[in-house]
């Protein structure tokens, strides 16, 4: 059964100062929201996404807000091979030192189809960007998470990662995929070095992937990005450093 924000946490102001993480998809929707509160909450944030207009603008509204300085990293997770997840790796380590924390929400929709409909070209696009640069990203930074204390790995599933749905196709076997990579990192890296790693299914949001998704669905009726944060503050701080090998809704059903 997933678990929800827990009802008496609360983030501080400050619960994520001194902390250096890493965002994906940083440029916009639950991304950018991420990126930005973890931001106002005291981090370091390093911007990473493939659309360098988009990372600069949210570069500037935490300039502007006079945050900690964020760093912009761009990558095109479609053709990143596993030598750019160690030049990343590398780059950190020279200019931080260390990693906090890893947010994973980086993610492409693929073609809403049947299996039986589905195009060899999409289903190599939505399993290398949803599951194969995640495991070469992760692999690349775990030395840079165990040198931190109490790191945080978040992955980003989805509601048809864990009950498979006609018309879902790769999206849906990338998740459940990002559900297993998620519980055996867990498994494995919790015990040898305390970073934890765990999952979020954000649920309906206003973002243009939900609008593609569901093209006649009023995005009025779902809250913004905004709204699901505090769960991405919770899995971040301190708060959650026993919280290992699970699985979340950021709304409660």
């Amino acid at each position: 059964m997933p678990l929800t924000l827990p009802q008496d946490f609360t983030a501080t102001p400050q619960c994520l100062a001194g902390k250096v993480i890493l965002v994906t998809g940083a440029g916009d929707g639950i991304g950018r929201a991420a990126a930005l509160s973890y931001a106002q909450h005291g981090a370091t944030v390093i911007l990473l996404g493939r659309t360098i207009d988009k990372l600069e603008a949210v570069y500037d509204e935490i300039e502007a807000a006079k945050l900690p300085q964020a760093a912009i990293y761009p990558m095109h997770l479609r053709g990143a091979a596993m030598k750019d997840y160690e030049d990343l790796a590398n780059t950190i380590e020279k200019e931080f030192g260390h990693l906090d924390g890893l947010l994973h929400n980086a993610g492409v929709l693929g073609e809403r189809r049947t299996l039986a409909q589905t195009s060899v070209d999409s289903w190599d696009e939505v399993l290398q960007v949803n599951l194969s640069a995640p495991f070469m990203m992760t692999q690349a930074l775990l030395p840079l998470l165990a040198a931190a204390k109490n790191a945080s790995v978040i992955f980003t599933s989805s509601s048809v990662g864990r009950k498979g749905r006609a018309f879902w196709g790769a999206y849906a076997i990338s998740k459940f995929g990002t559900e297993g990579m998620m519980q055996v990192l867990a498994d494995e890296e919790f015990a040898l070095n305390q970073t934890r790693v765990n999952s979020i299914n954000p649920g309906a949001t206003q973002t243009v992937m939900r609008r593609t998704a569901y093209p006649g669905e009023n995005p009025q009726d779902n809250p913004l990005p905004e709204a699901i944060m505090p769960l991405y503050l919770y899995l971040m701080s301190d708060d959650s450093n026993a919280v290992n090998g699970q699985q979340f809704d950021a709304q409660a059903k």
